[in-house]
């Protein structure tokens, strides 16, 4: 449940850098932002880590347009199966060819 909670905090917190417009965001400053978050979910206990990915893909029904494809694809963006993968280099090479395959 808690795991929910903060995808959700995330996923506003994500929405508001990645949609809001240069003119009332310095794009700069929503980058850092990005990376600093990206440095903190690094960070986490990679059990938590997991629920918390898993989170992202039970709430992504709650957004809607361009709102859902930032909560959908947290995740990739931030590269966070890799985080877990961090260990294992058959799942890292997996999760490369399907980085390759999806761009």
């Amino acid at each position: 449940m808690i795991a929910t909670q903060i995808a959700r905090m995330i996923a506003h917190y994500m929405i508001f850098l990645d949609l809001t417009d240069d003119d009332v965001l310095d794009p700069d400053a929503a980058v850092q932002m990005m990376e600093q978050l990206g440095s903190d979910l690094e960070a986490l206990d990679k059990g938590f880590l997991r629920e918390l990915i898993d989170a992202f893909a039970v709430i992504t029904p709650e957004y809607s347009g361009e709102a859902q494809e930032v909560v959908r694809n947290i995740a990739h963006s931030f590269y966070l199966e890799e985080v877990l993968a961090a260990d294992d280099p058959m799942r890292l090479a997996e999760l490369e060819a399907l980085r390759d395959a999806r761009a």
